[in-house]
């Protein structure tokens, strides 16, 4: 996961109904506990700071706590107003719910906040960090900050004054939500969920105030009606959740060199608009995330530094986990190395009794959930710079029961002729996968983004998907002994420079220029999120999961891989202490082994490349402008991939896996994980067959991709086009005859494949996203189908379905709203894998 979108923060969707519950519980509980009679109990209203503190125990940090066991509240002084400081909020105790997206260990944003005094009341005030005037001119900043909406985020009366110092109870702030629970579980469809304040409680035995930070922590229940799936899939009790809530009051760091960001280094970037930029400048400022790193000696080309980065594993992780995540988080050591820090990185295990919530580890949390799911690296920054706080790395600790799952499809190392040696490999793949996961999710933490071209030069970046390296060896069966690679890339040393290093004597952007000259020299390039995971994406190279420098070479390699794994299917690839109903599990990562590779193939087909860049960078020749066309010849080799993994022959199953799939076992049942089916307990194949013609139908038939082929075509004829495409699909497709006899239901799976080809291509009309002239091309071809079909019935269930898809077709196109389309059927989950 990939790493959180939209720059490692939370996008948190508020309901009105639900927000007004939460604000009206808030203010309500604010006034109780806040009031003189309700916090100060049998102290007088004239009493200072010893009398309400009077038995309870006090600790000095950035902030001033006071807490008693007996009394489920913290008291706070407040040392100085109107002094912005940080607030972040994380999660000691989660959901474990993938779905719903509230992690153990997971942490919110950061948000700039002071404290304002209004009459005998303090207000927590929330600055609106994204529209600034970086300006010396204090009316200017002034003006737009008074432009556009801060928030108050809570409110409480003041209990004694002295010294500038303000008390005041703290407890109702910690009581409400503050992480975006409630929302999160609006967003996923969980139903109406609000805190209950009589099942919630502030922990104060866990509040903590350090020099720069302090921590403070409450245990929350969530009320609601516990009707959502995925609530009630791993809550105790779905009525009511219970989750702690930590906050942390962070002091503002001082003295740091703010880096700008290039869109071509790979860096993640912090965005701000400021007004006060000179006019020929753009209003969008973007800082470069990055953690702070000084050198001793700046001077030197390789020094210590004043201040490490450390990361801290998660004492849950257990061995052989542990030891991998370890490995694979340290990859980075020598990145930093190269870009001239000594000693600059460390991870360590976290030593025991350290609160990993608190805001100076940077942590690495092996997460558990109900199902597998995407691991993510967080960042929590400064919003004024950009300079990383604390790095909070999520893994989900069932992503590598699916590696080893597999692995063992794969390999089949169980049954009579048991293999010790593949069993092995099949865990080592596994470990392998992890520590290159670690090094991943630790790299977002660091400041980088997702690089998705890289796999064409092998181990060119951890920060790209890998997909398992699988070959066959020199007797024919699949092989695993070099299925990740080992270390960072070369694009990760470059980038690592590209935020960290120093240049002392040059000029910083000149000297940031030249090594993105020698990166791009050395054949290193950069393709992002944005543009690597829509179904109709264009660049080539920007690409998940793939691997191999050639798309099509890769997808005939992976081919002979996967025939020779269904070939080889049995009940030796699943462990003896297994139910058999988990075979069909088994065969769909087999099945779809393909699935990614024949995606890359898919993007080649109107495909274009192009660079990130600034316009000084084109203007000095750094970047090429533009875009540039895949050439037609390779567009029509992929053209020809695509058609051919539509045809029976590489959807079909063969009959040693048909003859072995059992229904699930009493007390078990099938999971999302399965293909879906239509033949209540027995296996449907044809809703398998389904399920790989709608993978090559949902890349295929994109009306991205379509739109594109109709423009490169009119720019040049020579380019594939529209009709043609899909006079190639319709041939290989609905316009067969003969099926080859040695498919076991040749037929039948051939017509399978040719509904959702048709229900595809119908959708892709009625999308309303073609450019009407794209969309009559597509209507005229289809329209010439259906008249071919009428033509030429053929026999037996094949005429059946011709008949009814030319007439469905017509009907169709001469009244749509008369004809109700199918959706693609449902493909099981692929990603992460």
């Amino acid at each position: 996961m990939p790493a959180l979108p939209s720059r490692f923060t939370l996008n948190l969707i508020t309901s009105s109904l639900v927000f007004a519950t939460a604000t009206s519980f808030t203010v309500s509980l604010a006034h109780a506990q806040n009031s003189p009679t309700a916090a100060s109990a049998g102290v007088s209203a004239n009493a200072g700071f010893a009398q309400h503190t009077a038995g309870m125990k006090k600790q000095s940090g950035l902030f001033e706590l006071w807490t008693q066991p007996e009394q489920a509240k913290i008291l706070m002084a407040v040392p100085e107003l109107n002094k912005a400081f940080l607030l972040v909020s994380s999660l000691p105790f989660a959901l474990g719910s993938n779905d719903i997206g509230l992690d153990r260990g997971q942490v919110g944003s950061s948000k700039l906040v002071h404290f304002e005094r209004h009459g005998k009341r303090l207000f927590l005030m929330q600055e609106n960090t994204h529209f600034v005037a970086d300006s010396v001119n204090a009316d200017e900043r002034a003006s737009v900050r008074e432009a556009f909406a801060g928030a108050v985020l809570w409110a409480g009366d003041i209990l004694a004054s002295e010294d500038g110092r303000h008390l005041v109870d703290f407890s109702s702030f910690l009581l409400a939500d503050r992480h975006g629970v409630v929302d999160s579980l609006t967003r996923s469809r969980q139903g109406n969920y609000a805190v209950d304040d009589k099942r919630s409680t502030v922990l104060s035995q866990q509040a903590k105030s350090f020099p720069d930070n302090t921590e403070l922590e409450a245990l929350l229940t969530f009320a609601g009606s516990g009707e959502g799936q995925y609530v009630r899939q791993v809550a105790a009790d779905a009525k009511s959740l219970r989750i702690h809530q930590h906050i942390s009051l962070i002091r503002l760091p001082e003295g740091y060199t703010a880096r700008s960001y290039h869109p071509g280094s790979g860096g993640i970037d912090s965005e701000r608009m400021d007004f006060a930029t000179p006019l020929a400048d753009s209003i969008n400022v973007q800082w470069q995330l990055r953690h702070r790193l000084e050198k001793t000696d700046p001077s030197a080309a390789i020094s210590p530094v004043k201040k490490p980065i450390v990361y801290y594993l998660d004492r849950g992780a257990p061995e052989p986990v542990r030891s991998a995540l370890l490995d694979g988080a340290r990859w980075w050591s020598s990145a930093f190395k190269k870009a001239g820090f000594k000693d600059a990185y460390r991870v360590e295990l976290l030593p025991e009794g350290v609160d990993p919530m608190d805001i100076r580890y940077n942590t690495i949390m092996w997460v558990h959930r109900a199902t597998r799911g995407w691991s993510y690296g967080n960042a929590v920054s400064d919003p004024r710079t950009g300079e990383i706080i604390k790095g909070a790395v999520t893994l989900g600790s069932q992503r590598v029961r699916q590696d080893i799952l597999i692995a063992e499809s794969l390999l089949a190392p169980y049954g009579k002729a048991s293999s010790a040696e593949k069993k092995n490999a099949a865990e080592q793949m596994a470990l392998a996968r992890l520590r290159q996961l670690a090094a991943h999710e630790v790299g977002h933490t660091l400041g980088i983004a997702h690089n998705f071209a890289p796999s064409r030069q092998g181990n060119g970046s951890v920060m790209d998907y890998p997909h398992p390296i699988v070959s066959l060896n020199s007797q024919g069966e699949p092989e695993l002994k070099n299925a990740y690679g080992v270390g960072v890339g070369p694009w990760d040393d470059f980038v690592i420079k590209h935020l960290y290093a120093n240049f002392p004597g040059q000029d910083e952007a000149q000297a940031l220029a030249k090594l993105r000259q020698e990166a791009k020299a050395a054949g290193l390039q950069y393709v992002a999120d944005s543009d690597s995971r829509s179904s109709g994406a264009a660049h080539p190279n920007g690409l998940l999961w793939d691997f191999g420098a050639d798309s099509i070479k890769t997808y005939d390699q992976l081919m002979q891989v996967r025939q020779r794994a269904l070939t080889n299917f049995s009940t030796a690839v699943l462990p003896p202490q297994r139910q058999l109903g988990e075979l069909e599990a088994r065969l769909v990562p087999v099945y779809l082994l393909h699935r990614y590779q024949l995606e890359a193939v898919a993007r080649l087909i109107a495909g274009a490349d192009y660079e990130y860049g600034l316009a000084g960078d084109a203007n000095a020749g750094r970047v090429q402008a533009g875009s540039k066309p895949v050439a037609a010849s390779v567009q029509r080799q992929a053209l020809q991939k695509m058609t051919s993994s539509l045809r029976a022959e590489n959807l079909a199953l063969p009959q040693n896996v048909l003859d072995i799939l059992t229904p699930p076992s009493e007390g078990y049942s099938r999971t999302p994980e399965y293909f879906s089916g239509r033949m209540n307990v027995i296996f449907d194949a044809l809703s398998a067959v389904e399920a790989g013609a709608a993978q090559s139908s949902l890349f295929l038939f994109d009306a991205a991709r379509f739109n594109r082929l109709a423009w490169q075509h009119a720019r040049d004829t020579q380019q594939l086009g529209v009709q043609e495409s899909l006079q190639m699909v319709f041939d290989q497709t609905w316009k067969r005859d003969a099926i080859p006899a040695s498919i076991v239901a040749g037929e039948a799976v051939q017509l399978a494949a040719n509904w959702v080809v048709l229900d595809a291509v119908l959708n892709l009309i009625d999308s309303g996203r073609l450019h009407p002239q794209v969309q009559a091309e597509v209507r005229q071809s289809v329209h010439e189908l259906a008249v071919w079909l009428q033509k030429n019935p053929g026999k037996g269930s094949n005429a059946s379905s011709r008949r009814q898809a030319a007439e469905f077709v017509l009907s169709y196109l001469r009244e749509p709203g008369s004809v109700k389309l199918r959706a693609l059927p449902a493909i099981p989950p692929g990603a992460p894998i």
